[in-house]
């Protein structure tokens, strides 16, 4: 899945105050303007993440200055992803409070519903989607009565391929009910659904899941969770999201837009090995565009993705490479509080990271763009992009209409001798090994002229190098 990253649940010393405050690096991003959507003021930056703890602890290290100044000093969201029904109440409580006490907005990515990731590497959640009700409502408890933002549950919209249609059912009502929860817990939450990325589903496709999933309730959805697509490519996708949206009647929807990761190459889902990633735009509620309330870091920089890491693991070399050579972070007031010296709660984080682009929650991996060009004609075009590693892959391939639509494709793959499938995501797949066909499942079957859509999976040996597609 995108999986979230996870946070780790740290415990703050004094010494990590004195390290990245001393630094005159303001801790979180200040905000005197007004937003150009609905949120308005300065971000939480959580005093005992993992970077924070990983600073204080490596004063040294030739990395540490670049990793302080450009990450440490920003906000980033807390994830709940531990199902604890009887502790999550106090531990969100805690959270909340000191962030209230700093008057400013933290920020909560919820990462719990039952079956989350499709039992990909972020598998786990709720046992069921009962007990997902009583855990959010202990959640929704520990709010408070000040704005906060929720992003609730990544990968839940744009993954459902391993739901029956009524599993589907059961998880939109489930989602629904629990924003209402959250905001019968505070009226002042800001609760922002999954949107997928620019380069999974569909915008038209998009809107109808997030309606099926009560956005109406919601202040509007997030985009971008994990992945590396470009600010500017995800505000597009977001305009045409919220148009389609205004025209079933669902107005004055929102975005926010995860840019921890996004301001170097995007393409391939895993960042475990790449090093042509840069942090994006630096969190803020003041982002001049009246569709998006926030640009944030869900993901935290240099959390890794599950690929060569051990997912939601704090990595300094990947936290240097996203951090070297992007710029300063702008200049901000110490912080109104000090970091605390006692250990933070102990729910940990989910332990792999979100899918970044194809859903597999596992960490798609980085590749060459495809190397066949998109259709000039009729039917259709498949190209793929594989991200190899020692013993495994992932495969990404996009499938593209020609000057006609498409209802229904099939793509063809023969894999290399030794090579397997593991899994599969947003198509049906005949076969495991040797020629491997995959047909479109029920929302990316009809694709428009010049239009494209995506599937993936993964395998273990060496990724297939071409793939050949036919319309239905």
């Amino acid at each position: 899945m995108a999986i979230l990253s996870s946070l780790r649940r740290r415990s703050a010393v004094t010494s990590a105050a004195a390290v990245v405050g001393a630094a005159a690096i303001g801790v979180c991003l200040a905000v005197s303007s007004a937003s150009a959507g609905t949120l308005s003021g300065s971000l939480y930056r959580d005093p005992s993440s993992a970077v924070i703890r990983w600073v204080a602890a490596n004063p040294g290290d030739s990395r540490a200055a670049v990793i302080r100044d450009k990450i440490a000093s920003q906000p980033q969201a807390r994830w709940f992803a531990n199902f604890n029904p009887s502790t999550v109440q106090s531990e969100v409580s805690g959270f909340i409070g000191a962030a209230n006490a700093a008057q400013q907005i933290p920020v909560l990515a919820v990462y719990e519903i039952t079956n989350r990731d499709c039992g990909g590497a972020s598998a786990g959640g709720a046992p069921d989607l009962n007990q997902y009700q009583t855990w959010v409502s202990n959640f929704a408890r520990g709010l408070g009565n000040q704005t906060v933002i929720i992003i609730l549950e990544t990968d839940s919209l744009a993954l459902t391929t391993c739901l029956s249609s009524g599993e589907l059912n059961a998880r939109n009502q489930a989602i629904s009910t629990a924003t209402r929860t959250i905001k019968s817990g505070n009226p002042n939450a800001k609760v922002y659904l999954d949107g997928g990325h620019s380069t999974w589903n569909s915008a038209g496709e998009t809107a109808n899941r997030l309606r099926a999933a009560g956005v109406q309730y919601a202040d509007g959805f997030f985009t971008n969770v994990s992945n590396f697509n470009s600010t500017s490519n995800e505000a597009n996708f977001g305009r045409n999201v919220i148009s389609s949206l205004n025209g079933m009647g669902l107005s004055g929807k929102r975005q926010v837009i995860d840019t921890s990761r996004n301001g170097g190459a995007s393409g391939d889902w895993c960042g475990d090995d790449n090093t042509d990633r840069r942090i994006g735009p630096y969190p803020t509620t003041n982002t001049g565009d009246a569709n998006i309330d926030a640009y944030l870091w869900v993901k935290p920089p240099g959390e890794a993705d599950g690929c060569r890491f051990t997912a939601g693991s704090f990595q300094p070399d990947l936290a240097f490479s996203l951090a070297n050579g992007a710029p300063n972070p702008p200049t901000t007031a110490p912080p109104t509080t000090a970091p605390p010296t006692t250990a933070p709660p102990t729910t940990a984080p989910p332990t792999t990271a979100p899918p970044t682009t194809a859903p597999p929650t596992t960490a798609p991996p980085t590749t060459a763009p495809p190397t066949t060009p998109p259709p000039t004609g009729n039917g259709c075009s498949a190209s793929v992009a594989v991200n190899q590693w020692n013993g495994g892959f992932t495969a990404s391939v996009t499938v593209s209409a020609g000057s006609a639509s498409i209802n229904g494709w099939t793509v063809t793959i023969t894999l290399p001798g030794g090579a397997a499938i593991t899994g599969v995501w947003s198509a049906q797949a005949s076969g495991a090994s040797g020629t491997v066909r995959f047909t479109n499942v029920s929302y990316n079957g009809q694709v428009g002229a010049g239009q494209s859509t995506n599937f993936g999976f993964q395998g273990t040996g060496t990724g297939p190098a071409a793939a050949i597609c036919a319309s239905a």
